[in-house]
Protein backbone atom coordinates (compact mmCIF):
# COMPACT_ATOMS: atom_id res chain seq x y z
CA UNK A 1 0.00 0.00 0.00
CA UNK A 2 1.39 3.47 -0.92
CA UNK A 3 0.82 6.58 1.24
CA UNK A 4 0.16 9.88 -0.67
CA UNK A 5 -0.17 13.66 0.95
CA UNK A 6 -2.41 15.70 -0.80
CA UNK A 7 -3.56 19.44 -0.62
CA UNK A 8 -6.29 20.28 -2.17
CA UNK A 9 -7.61 24.13 -2.33
CA UNK A 10 -11.66 24.99 -2.92
CA UNK A 11 -14.05 27.33 -3.02
CA UNK A 12 -16.10 27.28 -0.33
CA UNK A 13 -19.31 25.56 -0.42
CA UNK A 14 -21.81 23.48 2.20
CA UNK A 15 -21.16 19.97 0.24
CA UNK A 16 -17.52 19.91 -0.65
CA UNK A 17 -16.05 18.22 2.19
CA UNK A 18 -18.71 15.59 1.47
CA UNK A 19 -17.67 14.91 -2.13
CA UNK A 20 -14.24 15.04 -1.49
CA UNK A 21 -14.87 12.29 0.96
CA UNK A 22 -17.55 10.33 -1.16
CA UNK A 23 -15.14 10.23 -3.73
CA UNK A 24 -12.31 9.36 -1.80
CA UNK A 25 -14.65 6.33 -0.46
CA UNK A 26 -15.97 5.08 -3.65
CA UNK A 27 -11.97 5.13 -5.46
CA UNK A 28 -10.77 2.24 -2.52
CA UNK A 29 -8.36 4.91 -0.55
CA UNK A 30 -8.43 5.36 3.29
CA UNK A 31 -7.92 8.43 4.91
CA UNK A 32 -5.01 8.25 7.45
CA UNK A 33 -5.14 12.04 8.43
CA UNK A 34 -7.01 14.86 7.43
CA UNK A 35 -6.38 18.39 8.12
CA UNK A 36 -9.17 21.42 7.06
CA UNK A 37 -8.41 25.27 7.43
CA UNK A 38 -11.02 27.57 6.28
CA UNK A 39 -9.08 30.90 5.16
CA UNK A 40 -12.32 33.66 5.11
CA UNK A 41 -10.27 36.48 3.73
CA UNK A 42 -10.11 34.46 -0.14
CA UNK A 43 -13.06 32.35 0.76
CA UNK A 44 -11.25 29.31 0.61
CA UNK A 45 -10.92 26.05 2.16
CA UNK A 46 -7.76 24.17 2.50
CA UNK A 47 -7.67 20.21 2.63
CA UNK A 48 -4.78 18.29 3.78
CA UNK A 49 -4.94 14.73 3.69
CA UNK A 50 -3.00 11.52 4.05
CA UNK A 51 -4.32 8.84 2.02
CA UNK A 52 -3.80 4.89 1.48
CA UNK A 53 -4.25 2.65 -1.05
CA UNK A 54 -2.68 0.26 -3.68
CA UNK A 55 -4.06 2.11 -6.17
CA UNK A 56 -2.34 4.82 -8.41
CA UNK A 57 -2.50 8.22 -6.66
CA UNK A 58 -3.95 9.62 -10.55
CA UNK A 59 -7.06 7.24 -10.27
CA UNK A 60 -8.55 9.69 -7.53
CA UNK A 61 -7.20 13.11 -8.32
CA UNK A 62 -9.06 12.94 -11.76
CA UNK A 63 -12.19 12.56 -9.85
CA UNK A 64 -11.48 14.72 -7.78
CA UNK A 65 -10.66 17.57 -9.74
CA UNK A 66 -14.09 17.41 -11.84
CA UNK A 67 -15.74 18.58 -8.91
CA UNK A 68 -16.66 22.58 -9.63
CA UNK A 69 -15.27 24.09 -6.52
CA UNK A 70 -11.92 22.21 -6.88
CA UNK A 71 -9.52 25.47 -7.41
CA UNK A 72 -5.65 23.11 -7.24
CA UNK A 73 -4.72 19.71 -5.94
CA UNK A 74 -0.65 18.88 -5.08
CA UNK A 75 0.72 15.40 -4.58
CA UNK A 76 3.40 14.42 -2.47
CA UNK A 77 4.23 10.54 -2.46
Amino acid sequence: MYKYKLYIKTNISPEISERIMRIIRHRGFLIKKMNINVINKFKNINFQLIVKSSKPIDFLVKQITKLIDVLDIVIIS
